[in-house]
């Protein structure tokens, strides 16, 4: 009865199995509104960052800790009816979902785009954009389950990395 006990305590513990927070060395996103940059931290430390396109008002991008939940290759805009790999689709090439306001990744993404011209500026309805090559050279290692973080923030991504708990800071 016991064991019982503390497996169910365990089962309802924020750290069981994954936690609220990536563990150091897992692939983490952050993408910080107020620069308009995704950094992909991975291995414990910053990997890359990148320029990307927000929401063309501040509320349109979710801000929060969410986790990616569906990729694609090729994603179908099902707002206009065009297929993956079509040059008029403006979710480009990839779609990396996470599961802002309850959506299961289904409507808020990070993505490609047919619109290149639009990165670094605050355009979208709400996704993330970045260049189709960019988002193509990330996907593989941006697994599901990976932790993205979308805030409005002065700090720096290493230390919202470190506060996170994506990076061990020793």
């Amino acid at each position: 009865m016991l064991k019982l006990l503390a497996f169910m305590l365990l089962g309802l513990s924020p750290l069981w199995p994954l936690g609220d927070n990536p563990l150091p060395g897992d692939p983490f996103l952050i993408i910080n509104k107020s620069t308009n940059e995704l950094t992909l931290i991975d291995d414990n430390r910053v990997q890359t960052v990148i320029s990307v396109a927000t929401g063309k008002r501040e509320e349109l991008t979710p801000e929060g800790l969410f986790t990616v939940t569906v990729k694609a290759e090729n994603p179908y805009y099902r707002k206009k009816n065009i297929m993956g790999g079509d040059s008029k689709n403006p979710l480009g090439t990839r779609w990396i979902g996470f599961d802002a306001e309850g959506t299961d990744g289904r409507t808020y993404g990070i993505h490609g785009t047919n619109n290149p011209a639009s990165i670094g500026h605050y355009v979208s309805e709400g996704c993330v954009r970045m260049q189709n090559e960019v988002i193509e050279s990330i996907y593989q290692t941006v697994p599901l389950g990976t932790k993205v973080l979308i805030t409005d923030s002065k700090q720096g991504s290493e230390a919202l990395a470190i506060e996170y708990g994506a990076i061990n800071h020793e």
